[in-house]
């Protein structure tokens, strides 16, 4: 799963991809400072993983990750290549979702590109650039479908679906909030168009905020106009706190108020806009963790691990991570009928600790 982290310039991009990577990526007072897109895998925390390894007393535990992309600032105009908007409209179409950073904090000393802050004036500006790209994208393919027309009138249908999501992208829709039928929406996705893209909508704000921050209800309203999650993050609290241990973290978090860090923050809504779940696997040599689409059937699920478990799938013998826990392990859980043989048809849960029987 990867996940681009976009922008203005000087809204904190480059802090927050710290805080969530534990890397150390220059955010400096100057626009474009990030020219190219800085690329790091983050572990997506499990309390469950834990539990399960010391049950397991297992030789290894494998947390299921998240790529960040912290990718060059994007400025008004940058459909037409202004700033580094050319590299950054190519970097955006690599990522599932769109982490869409928001500066909500006040600092003389860190310069706003415009020269104040507004959320909703910046926010626009952004998704204004994604659908100006898209528009051109568009513009190109019917004249090109416009022209194969000639000579193919079943083309018909695709140039009056491509008419009309143009017309609405001008009318200042993304294609991620048009009603579309599913075969619509799913010749649209071969098109590769920014708007398609799901968005989380992060608010940085300052460590100094104490809870009142008079800019993140634009953030809110925003994000609440298209069904979009929201995190308030202070992402350069975040990035110190890296630097520290994990007791010490915690402890400093406690002591701060902060009950979740932003990486949990982002997983949770990156769960969410994406439709994900994780299925466990637990045994002596590993416990580990794996992502999936919600809706994925047992068979698929098992391919995740290995294609040749998917060929050769038989069952599945699969336990919820609450009754394995709460009964002291799977033999106690078997004793009571507890882990159940599910088949192909089988729509896996997230947090379902399973083992696959298969044959090949």
């Amino acid at each position: 799963m990867k996940l681009g982290i976009v922008g203005l310039p000087n809204v904190g991009k480059s802090t927050l991809f710290n805080a969530l990577t534990g890397e150390d990526v220059p955010a400096l007072n100057f626009p474009f400072s990030t020219t190219d897109s800085n690329i790091a895998v983050a572990r997506v925390p499990d309390e469950r993983l834990k539990v399960l390894t010391e049950m397991y007393n297992a030789d290894r535990t494998v947390y299921t990750t998240i790529e960040f992309y912290d990718m060059a600032a994007l400025v008004k105009g940058a459909s037409e290549g202004s700033g580094l908007g050319n590299k950054f409209l190519a970097q955006i179409r690599e990522s599932a979702a769109i982490v869409h950073v928001v500066r909500c904090f006040e600092d003389e000393n860190v310069v706003h590109v415009d020269g104040d802050i507004n959320p909703a004036r910046d926010i626009e500006t952004v998704n204004l650039e994604l659908i100006f790209a898209d528009i051109e994208m568009l513009e190109r393919r019917i004249e090109k479908t416009r022209k194969a027309l000639k000579g193919d009138k079943g083309l018909e249908k695709e140039l009056a679906l491509l008419d009309s999501i143009n017309g609405r992208l001008f009318e200042g829709t993304p294609v991620r909030l048009m009603e579309l039928e599913e075969d619509e929406r799913a010749f649209l996705g071969t098109l590769d168009l920014l708007t398609t893209k799901p968005v989380i909508y992060v608010a940085n704000v300052s460590d100094k905020d104490g809870g009142e921050n008079p800019y993140i209800s634009a953030v809110r309203e925003a994000a609440e106009a298209e069904g979009a999650d929201v995190c308030i993050v202070a992402a350069k609290l975040e990035a110190e706190l890296t630097g520290l241990d994990e007791a010490d973290r915690q402890e400093f978090q406690k002591e701060l108020g902060i009950e979740e860090s932003g990486l949990e923050k982002l997983i949770k809504a990156s769960y969410h806009i994406l439709d994900l779940l994780s299925f466990l696997t637990a045994g002596k040599p590993e416990v580990r963790a794996w992502t999936i689409k919600r809706g994925t059937k047992a068979p698929q699920a098992a391919g995740k691990i290995h294609s040749d478990i998917e060929r050769g799938f038989i069952r599945a013998e699969t336990i919820t991570y609450e009754k394995l826990i709460e009964n002291g392990g799977l033999p106690q859980a078997k004793e009571k009928g507890l882990v159940r043989s599910e088949g192909k048809e089988y729509v896996v849960k997230d947090g379902d600790v399973i083992h696959f029987l298969f044959n090949v």
